[in-house]
């Protein structure tokens, strides 16, 4: 679990609704249904018209992540690569074959059967890497729908603002209409702009960052394994992938 990220949101929502006590607001006056479906209405269609499905579901998916986050563990990943050197290099490579069904990352089992098979270092990593750049352009789209929400919420929520003030106009001969045309606009700009600085745009930069985590992670094992490949010696191969613990 995520705590900054839980404490984070916990502290933002809490010192805006504080300040509107502070200032003698209430919160029933920041609770808009009108308002709220305009700008969260308004920014998931905009951001859907700008994605594919797979991209949009794909980031909907990854919003997990903001709260908890996928394994991060290059120390494990290191030990692993070191058995697996020297296991190769009492037993050559296809002593390895064994662990392949133990690897539950598609990735590493895939990576892990071509180095048994005997692929080329250059040949095993051009490949892996190669299939990482796909994975990782295809998460980093995911991830920017909410970089794309955080762009089109506060643009929503001058909307909004603009069709309560309209409200406001057409009624100006009926002071009972006023207050709610007014409440309309005004919340609509604090839900499009509060949105987008306090949850579409962090989401979308936590995703990013884990995104590039995991590449990193991945590019640590590309680069054993190419090692494993040459024959390297196992204390030259930890001194080669110890940059990636820093």
């Amino acid at each position: 679990m995520d705590i900054t990220s839980i404490l984070g949101l916990t502290l933002g929502i809490t010192a805006i609704l504080v300040g509107q006590a502070l200032e003698g607001g209430h919160l029933g006056s920041l609770l808009q249904f009108t308002a709220f479906m305009i700008v969260i209405g308004g920014t998931i269609g905009a951001v859907m018209l700008q994605s594919s499905l797979q991209v949009f579901l794909g980031g909907l998916n990854m919003v997990k992540w903001v709260f908890r986050p996928p394994e991060y563990l290059p120390k494990e990943t290191l030990d692993l690569l070191l058995s697996w050197s020297h296991l190769a290099r009492r037993g050559g490579l296809l002593a390895l074959e064994p662990m392949i069904e133990e690897q539950e990352d598609l990735f590493e089992r895939r990576g892990l059967q071509m180095l048994v098979d005997g692929a080329e270092p250059e040949v095993l990593r051009e490949t892996l890497e190669m299939e990482l750049h796909g994975h990782e352009i295809q998460q980093l789209e995911s991830a920017k729908i909410w970089l794309a929400a955080g762009g089109y919420s506060p643009t929503i929520g001058i909307l909004g603002a603009v069709l309560g003030l309209i409200h406001v106009m057409e009624n100006l001969t009926d002071p009972a209409k006023l207050g709610a045309g007014i409440a309309v606009a005004f919340v609509a700009t604090i839900y499009g702009v509060g949105g987008a600085n306090l949850i579409f745009l962090p989401i979308s930069g936590k995703l990013r960052y884990h995104v590039g985590r995991n590449v990193r992670l991945k590019e640590m094992f590309i680069d054993g394994l190419v090692a494993i490949a040459n024959g390297e010696n196992p204390r030259m191969i930890e001194a080669k992938l110890q940059g990636y613990l820093v």
